[in-house]
């Protein structure tokens, strides 16, 4: 810990400096074509953090409010490594505004940012601890997905009926996917609005092939056909409700049903976690019972496992870490466990029950006095109903800037369940985990 002691106006003097050295971690890109993953966060995303920072703790410091800054780039790229960061006082104004000169530099130092502020500075002495962070971590979106698009790539593609398939953003991801060497689209759905709908948005679809049926519930209905006959190998929603396509995957002589309880996964890439984030179920059962929870752990696992997560490790959730005979939630985490330790789940580490806090922090676990492995370091999330694990995740989604992912389990074929509001890249990772996941199934069986 050190000190943060701010310079007021008047104890400001022409040519002060202040710097700072950081090392600039950038979290990777997938290599994909079409830039589906390569989005950059962009020269400012780390220049204007370490200005803001260099201003708001050093010079002039705490209590400086900042009016204007302005910043010229010398490489196009978001740069890796040492870099340092200087501020100087280039004028004093009467009424209270400063103007500084900021720079930033690296280890052979080449300016790479160049640029100035102006700002109130303050008036009153302030002083306060703080700690010292090394390190400035941006998040490239969807970085966390690479290395499940990098196992991806070179394994064959899947056949996939993409169901009703009528809108921009269902027929970009299909194509988007088609292009990484995901996927092979087969387009089901009304063939005058497919066509239409890909006209507007300017996307050949020429090499796809396309099953002309009058609606969604058609479509619905001849993509189950499809996985029934052998035709193809993962479903892909499109711009249908998802009761809609689940009802045909779950009616009686779908031929689609297994011995295992259906169950959504959401693969979550949350700036702030420390890896990928899964959380189950928040889609499609409602209020499980402790059966279903047993087949939708075991969902849960066995697509990490592959993902290439051994013994993933399994937080099941409820509002407390003590076991309660009134919160139902909290006996069914305890047998769980039981559960795994009688080899009724296999393949995964589990705990619970854990709050949410004592799953994804390990101070939160520590400050409860809670030893364990899952603890603060959770691969996935268990909740105990629809509505907790719904408003989990797109709580991450909505505030905390995750991308998600999804798939559906527990089929005779992965269901790439996505949202009518996700885009090209959520489709996308979704393809690569239904990819991964049949080869993973596929090579296991020979």
């Amino acid at each position: 810990m050190q000190a943060l002691e701010n310079r007021t106006y008047d104890e400001l003097t022409i040519g002060e400096t202040a710097a700072l050295m950081r090392e600039l971690e950038r979290l990777g890109t997938s290599g994909l074509k079409n830039d589906i993953l390569e989005l950059q966060p962009g020269a400012s995303a780390w220049a204007g953090l370490l200005l803001s920072h260099l201003i708001e703790t050093q010079l002039p410091g705490l209590g400086t409010i900042i009016l204007t800054q302005t910043l010229t780039y010398g490489r196009p790229d978001t740069p890796s490594g040492a870099i340092t960061a200087t501020l100087a006082v280039r004028e004093k104004r009467t009424d209270g505004h400063v103007v500084l000169d900021f720079q930033c530099s690296d280890p052979s130092g080449a300016i790479l940012v160049h640029g100035w502020a102006e700002v109130v500075a303050p008036r009153e002495k302030l002083r306060r601890a703080a700690s010292v962070s090394s390190s400035v971590k941006l998040h490239t979106p969807g970085a966390r997905y690479r290395a499940a698009l990098e196992k991806a790539q070179g394994l064959p593609p899947i056949r996939t009926a993409v169901v009703h398939s009528v809108d921009e953003a269902s027929l970009r991801g299909a194509v988007e996917a088609a292009d990484a060497g995901l996927i092979v689209p087969i387009l089901v759905g009304p063939a005058a609005r497919i066509a239409q709908a890909a006209e507007a948005a300017g996307l050949p679809l020429g090499a796809f092939e396309l099953i002309d049926v009058p609606h969604s519930h058609a479509a619905a209905e001849k993509s189950v056909a499809l996985v029934r006959e052998g035709q193809v190998e993962a479903l892909m929603k499109g711009a249908l409700h998802t009761d809609e396509l689940m009802g045909a995957v779950v009616a009686s002589g779908s031929g689609l049903k297994t011995e295992r309880r259906i169950s959504h996964i959401f693969a979550l890439d949350v700036p702030s976690y420390h890896k990928p984030l899964f959380i189950t179920d928040a889609a499609i059962n409602i209020y499980p019972t402790l059966d279903d929870k047993r087949d939708i752990v075991q969902n849960a696992i066995d697509l990490c496992v592959a993902l290439g997560i051994d013994a993933p490790k399994v937080a099941i959730l409820s509002a407390t870490e003590m076991v309660h005979a009134k919160i139902s939630s909290t006996v069914e985490a305890a047998a769980l466990c039981k559960m795994a330790e009688r080899g009724q789940i296999t393949g995964g580490l589990l705990d619970g029950p854990l709050a949410f806090d004592n799953a994804i922090s390990k101070e939160a676990a520590a400050a409860k006095h809670i030893a364990s492995s899952v603890a603060g370091d959770a691969d996935i999330l268990l909740a105990p109903d629809l509505e907790s694990g719904n408003m989990i995740a797109k709580q991450l989604i909505y505030l905390a800037g995750a991308d998600a992912a999804g798939l559906v389990l527990g089929a005779r074929v992965p269901i790439m369940l996505t949202s009518r509001a996700d885009g090209a890249l959520a489709r996308v990772a979704s393809c690569a985990l239904a990819q991964i996941f049949i080869r993973s199934r596929l090579s296991r069986a020979v």
